[in-house]
């Protein structure tokens, strides 16, 4: 007897459709066979399942078992096909009749006892559901239900064991879809518990850290141990637009095929915040495996990427972080198959101005040699610091501000102009690829970057003074267009020009 129903496979972050085909033939003796390329922990799900069964008050089946996983050259792994391989041969052997295997599609992990236990990807398998022709709904563990639900254009049944399982198809058992709460997740998870208010002084470096949220620059600080580096860098996504329903789907699915998503908590509300450790390897940062899986770039996709003490890593792991920062994509090569992964991401660096870190700092010595300062400096390549649009110093705080009274500029101030920057880019770009600033190709620079003769002057100055790449030119560019939309104008004006040519800091210190 031949059972046949759909579940999900995960490639990278997406997800297609797998037909589970289970034959039960009379034998001799007992045997399960695993064909269409199974990997070894959907191998090993054999016993799992077979306790499963016994242990839910079912019949393993003392037959020739044949489960067949198509396609057959997409190598299937994960456990969550244990529930839907469970399920056809309990049909297979006639223990059930379902006439729902082709509307509702199922995936999931069992324990001994028969239980559902949580799945990695369950949003992008009930994206692809959604995708599939003539699948009305989905079957997930009841821990993966709030996930899924998100995803309006299908119903999720969210299950808890084998028997609920077997329940709902043969009809005797009527579970309701898990509804999509998604204003209410927004309204829960989507508060921060920091502010820049917190931070004392430094309100030229929050200006810098404005103008980047706004235009969705790349920025590098400079300054000596404790200035408050980390401290500004944690607080960026706090000026950040909310995210929108699509981008936090987006980045929802990085998180939950890596298996980060916090407990109880089916949808990423916050902008995402990622900070490597400066001993990463390559794939740790840009993703890879021989099954590629997302890397750091890529969970900091739609947020933003701090890489603390920038010269410590090493040099050819931050030369691959190059081409991701100009697609906004990562594209991992294998030999059988490549996958792309999302990497549209801020980046934030920071680092000393030498390896004691109190060059030109007036209260402290330095005892660095030119020699050691130009070798420490020189682990960050040319290239790399063009892809940077903005590098600001970071100043030792004085003790007058540090116990001072006076609050610094809050969040709240910085988002409100960050709004009104990213509401002009919006109308800017409406039906183009950019949409912001930092994005902007050759031909939209020179139609929205338009520049008067004072303005062209004071940049040519600069590429001459700073000996600035074409690249740094047109980030200098992006920059001033950015700085204007902070103030609501169409124009460049020649005083952001300036601002922005006295963003390029490195250029200016150690061109």
């Amino acid at each position: 007897m031949l059972a046949q129903l759909y579940t999900f496979c995960l490639v990278g972050i997406e997800a297609l459709p797998v037909e589970v085909e289970v034959d039960v033939s009379p034998s001799a003796q007992p045997k399960t066979q695993l064909v269409g390329l199974p990997e070894a922990a959907v191998r090993e799900s054999t016993p799992r399942i077979a306790r499963a069964i016994v242990n839910s008050g079912y019949e393993r089946p003392n037959d020739r078992v044949v489960i067949n996983l198509a396609p057959a050259e997409l190598p299937k792994q994960a456990a969550s096909f244990d529930l839907p391989m469970t399920l056809g041969m309990l049909a297979a052997s006639g223990q059930f009749v379902s006439e729902r295997f082709l509307e509702y599609a199922v995936v999931g992990e069992l324990s001994l006892e028969g239980k559902t236990r949580p799945v990695r990807g369950a949003l992008s398998m009930a994206m692809a559901a959604a995708e599939l022709k003539g699948i009305r709904g989905l079957l997930v563990p009841a821990e993966n239900a709030g996930e899924a639900a998100v995803v309006e254009d299908i119903d999720v049944i969210p299950i808890d064991s084998l028997a609920q399982a077997i329940g709902f198809y043969n009809g005797s058992m009527d579970i309701p879809p898990s509804p999509s709460n998604l204003d209410q997740l927004f309204a829960t998870y989507a508060q921060y518990d920091l502010d820049f208010s917190d931070v004392r002084g430094q309100e030229l470096v929050k200006r810098a850290l404005t103008i980047t949220a706004g235009g969705r620059h790349n920025i590098l600080m400079m300054g000596p141990p404790g200035s408050g580096k980390t401290m500004l860098a944690k607080r960026v996504p706090t000026v950040l637009p909310p995210l929108t329903p699509e981008e936090s789907i987006e980045t929802t699915r990085i998180y939950s095929v890596m298996g980060l998503l916090g407990n109880n908590q089916p949808l990423m509300a916050q902008r995402p915040f990622r900070s490597p450790h400066h001993t990463i390897s390559d794939a740790g940062l840009v993703g890879g495996g021989s099954t590629p899986s997302p890397g750091e770039i890529s969970l900091s996709h739609n947020g933003v990427l701090f890489l603390d003490e920038l010269p410590e890593f090493n040099r050819r792991t931050l030369e691959v972080m190059r081409q991701p920062l100009e697609d906004g994509t990562v594209t991992i090569a294998r030999a059988l198959r490549s996958t792309t992964f999302p990497a549209a991401f801020m980046l934030l660096a920071a680092l000393n101005p030498c390896p004691c870190g109190y060059r030109n700092d007036p209260r402290r010595n330095c005892n660095c040699s030119p020699s050691q300062i130009e070798k420490y400096m020189g682990k960050i390549s040319g290239p790399l610091l063009d892809r940077i649009d903005i590098h600001v110093e970071v100043p030792a705080v004085p003790f007058k501000e540090l116990s001072g009274e006076q609050v610094g500029t809050s969040s709240e101030q910085m988002r409100d102009q960050v709004v009104v920057a990213r509401t002009m880019q919006a109308e800017r770009f409406r039906g183009r690829k950019s949409r912001y600033n930092a994005q902007m190709s050759n031909r939209e620079l020179h139609k929205f970057c338009a520049l008067d003769r004072e303005s062209i002057n004071m940049l040519k100055q600069a590429v001459q003074d700073l000996g600035l790449s074409a690249r740094a030119h047109d980030k200098v560019r992006r920059v001033a267009r950015t700085i204007a939309d902070l103030e609501g104008l169409d124009r460049i004006a020649p005083s952001h020009i300036a601002e922005a040519i006295n963003y390029r800091v490195l250029d200016r210190n150690y061109g």
